[in-house]
């Protein structure tokens, strides 16, 4: 693996020596990463991810089960107080987007956590561990019950205030209508009270019920239908973000054009299509797996996987994702992974999981709810009580007041708010081609200021290409080319190769080496026609003691122009001189003048020489450059920047920058497409090798930020007011529902928003 080089080479190479280096910083990290989120708000473990148990148990096992009832966090506080208390049980999952829920446990069976779940009033489905987890479609809701009850409570309303007829036949169309479309939330709030969980179906059943025991029939009524309508648009709303991931697994087509082993070409299931096979794919149609190109060329439109906006070419060779769209040419590739584990498939498992990684405000919202609600509760009983004994005042009144409070004490707008404003930005990344691997780190990204990057394959394209050839013994002058590709044609390392490939496009004709050996860190050597040769980089050139001052001086000359020199030397001195250059990427200026408009600070962490450093850095526009640096060397970086204040992101290729990537706020891996490491181990994988995916990460960070805070103030906003009203005993019972659904409407509707970004 070791051949000529620039010192960034050599250390990216010697990193992958350490990758369970980084296995074990990106672990440290996600604990670090926890903490600190836990203290903004007390210590509580994110709800989506529920430990309930000190140290997990060797034998415990994962069960999943999809519970379609479970579609917000009223129904996910039933069952996390229900299932909590049970013995065996010691971790739970919950997945609302798609209505699963993970339990880990010891029990033998899962009976027990069936039958729990089922006393909740709910059904949960058993689903094997090779069974889909995406959210199955909602039940069908007939709309007519409701309809019916609408219609029975707006005539109560009419004969009430128009005295059309006596007050029992009021009473009758109300309770029509609470019966028509309520019976639902009574259960609900029945099952909510038993358990000790003051849920918005338990407050609203309370509240309906008191209004009818004052004889408010009209009002009691247009309460419950006002709910269930609100409840409905609510649900219709949140199958939005559903759908928003749901869409992208659909990018997949169910059928793929397979040879079969006799030759023939059929359709047959992807599902069922085994790693190797051959598969065509026609002009216009989806690729139904990923795969490398066999035969053919066509243009292929990426953007559902790498959000690139025009198509990419594929020749023989190159790689196919599932769910991209093949152009104009045929294509045929053979299977590189199975549709369940093809990079879209990735995708989607990341995002789904995404939501367990809570955003410290979700988790604040969260902690505040369960306060909150209690205490507007008690204040609603003294509101009843204490006016009419202390003061004088007409229970009538107070009862009445106190039951708008219950309707006003359901935190539902401010809780529901959280969970929708970051699915819909996490789906909106995904579109894009930016995978983020949680909530905790979209909030996060508006909180950088400071964005440490590496050199190779991040802000260069990370193929170097030959530049500068000088012959240093005109004996040689017509051979050192030939001779420096024949050693660098056995090597693998893209210095090497890109003296290589110069030489072949030449057509130069390459020579056979024997006794070819590696050096590390420093180049390789063999032996042509009996002649020993070496091929290596200026630190080679030092230990065989074969410098000179006029060496030294082009050496450098090259080095400050970001070039990487290597040199053809035989016993008697230094042959030939060959640069090679990394071409800087185009995106990558644009990508940091954009991070400079943000606020940005930017800085490169490279293991090449000090002058290829400030070179390139010249060249993009970034602040400033170190040179020379092991992996440690750039885990020191990160850690003086955060000792100096900063809020530190690293960007890199998910591996050889694996101990700064795991210390930095938040870790970008680069070129992530196809690549199960970056996917797995980066906090936000970037899904093409395009460095201007950052500043749109940073601004879809701070918009979401900017939704969630308009959603607070919203929801909080709009209770405080109606509190101040319901004491002065302006405010209605249908007047607290519009104010309480409404809002709850307002902030769903909000946080879609971030799906259009």
């Amino acid at each position: 693996m070791n051949q000529p080089v620039s010192h960034d080479h050599a250390h990216d190479h010697d990193a992958h020596d350490h990758g369970h280096e980084h296995q074990h910083a990106h672990a440290a990290k996600s604990a670090c990463q926890d903490t600190k989120a836990h203290s903004c708000c007390g210590g509580e473990p994110a709800p989506a991810l529920v430990q309930l148990t000190e140290q997990a148990s060797s034998d415990a096992q994962l069960s999943r089960f999809r519970i379609q009832a479970m579609d917000c966090p009223t129904e996910q506080g039933l069952i996390q107080d229900k299932l909590g208390k049970m013995v065996g049980i010691e971790q739970l999952e919950f997945n609302l987007i798609n209505r699963v829920l993970g339990v880990r446990h010891t029990l033998q069976g899962t009976d027990a956590i069936e039958r729990a779940i089922d006393s909740l009033g709910m059904r949960a489905e058993p689903l094997t561990d090779d069974e889909d987890s995406a959210a199955a479609p909602a039940a069908k809701t007939h709309w007519w019950p409701l309809a019916l009850s609408a219609v029975a409570a707006i005539a109560a309303e009419i004969v009430h205030f128009s005295a059309l007829a006596p007050e029992w036949v009021v009473a009758l169309l109300a309770l029509a209508a609470i019966l028509g479309c309520g019976l639902g939330t009574y259960k609900k709030g029945w099952i909510a009270l038993k358990n000790r969980n003051l849920n918005i179906n338990a407050l609203m059943s309370i509240a309906v019920t008191g209004a009818v025991l004052i004889g408010q029939w009209p009002e009691a009524a247009m309460v419950m239908v006002l709910f269930t309508v609100a409840e409905l648009i609510e649900a219709r709303s949140l199958d939005r973000a559903r759908n928003a991931i749901g869409g992208l697994m659909q990018l997949t087509p169910d059928m793929a054009t397979v040879q079969q082993a006799d030759g023939q070409w059929l359709e047959v299931e992807v599902r069922g299509v085994a790693l190797g096979a051959s598969v065509r794919v026609r002009p216009g149609e989806r690729i139904g797996l990923d795969g490398e190109v066999l035969s053919g060329q066509s243009s292929v439109d990426q953007a559902p996987i790498t959000g690139e906006s025009l198509p990419v070419e594929k020749v023989v060779g190159d790689k196919l994702f599932a769910g991209t769209i093949n152009q104009e040419g045929a294509l045929e590739y053979k299977v590189t992974a199975l549709a369940g584990q093809s990079t879209l498939a990735r995708i989607i498992k990341a995002v789904e999981e995404a939501q367990g990684a809570r955003a410290p405000t979700q988790r604040f919202v969260d902690q505040f709810s369960r306060i909150y609600t209690p205490v507007v509760f008690a204040l609603a009983l003294a509101v009843a009580i204490l006016p009419p004994l202390l003061m004088g005042g007409v229970w009538f009144d107070w009862i009445y007041r106190a039951l708008v409070l219950l309707v006003v004490a359901c935190p539902c707008a401010l809780v529901i708010s959280t969970p929708v404003t970051i699915v819909s930005g996490l789906a909106a990344a995904a579109r894009k081609g930016i995978l983020i691997k949680g909530g905790v780190y979209l909030e996060g990204g508006r909180k950088l200021d400071f964005l440490a990057l590496d050199k190779t394959g991040t802000i260069t394209h990370g193929k170097p290409v030959q530049t500068d050839f000088s012959a240093l013994d005109p004996l040689f002058a017509d051979r050192a080319q030939a001779l420096a590709a024949s050693l660098g044609e056995r090597s693998d390392h893209p210095v090497s190769r890109a003296i290589a490939q110069f030489a072949q496009a030449q057509q130069l004709p390459l020579s056979d080496v024997s006794n070819f050996a590696a050096l590390s860190g420093r180049g390789v050597r063999g032996e042509i026609d009996g002649q020993l040769y070496h091929l290596g980089n200026h630190r080679l050139v030092e230990e065989l003691g074969l410098c000179s001052p006029q060496l030294e001086a082009q050496l450098d000359t090259l080095e400050r122009q970001g070039k990487t020199v290597v040199l053809l030397l035989d016993r008697s001195g230094p042959l030939a001189l060959f640069a090679v250059a990394d071409t800087v990427k185009d995106s990558s200026r644009q990508a940091i003048a954009e991070l400079h408009e943000l606020g940005i600070k930017t800085v490169m962490l490279t293991g090449d020489n000090p002058h290829t450093a400030q070179a390139i850095a010249a060249q993009v526009g970034i602040d400033r450059a170190e040179g020379n640096l092991l992996p440690s060397d750039k885990l020191k970086t990160i850690e003086s920047l955060y000792a100096q204040g900063h809020r530190v992101g690293m960007v890199g290729d998910g591996i050889n920058d694996a101990p700064a990537l795991a210390r930095a706020e938040i870790g970008f891996a680069m070129a992530a497409a196809g690549t199960d490491t970056a996917i797995e181990t980066a906090d936000v994988a970037l899904m093409d090798d395009d460095l201007r995916k950052i500043p749109a990460f940073v601004r879809l960070s701070r918009a979401s930020a900017a939704i969630l805070t308009q959603n607070i103030v919203l929801a909080l906003g709009i209770k405080a007011i109606f509190l101040v009203v319901t004491f002065t005993g302006m405010a209605t019972l249908w007047m607290a529902v519009f104010a309480d659904m409404g809002v709850s409407l307002l902030v769903v509707f909000n946080g879609l928003r971030l799906l259009r970004k």
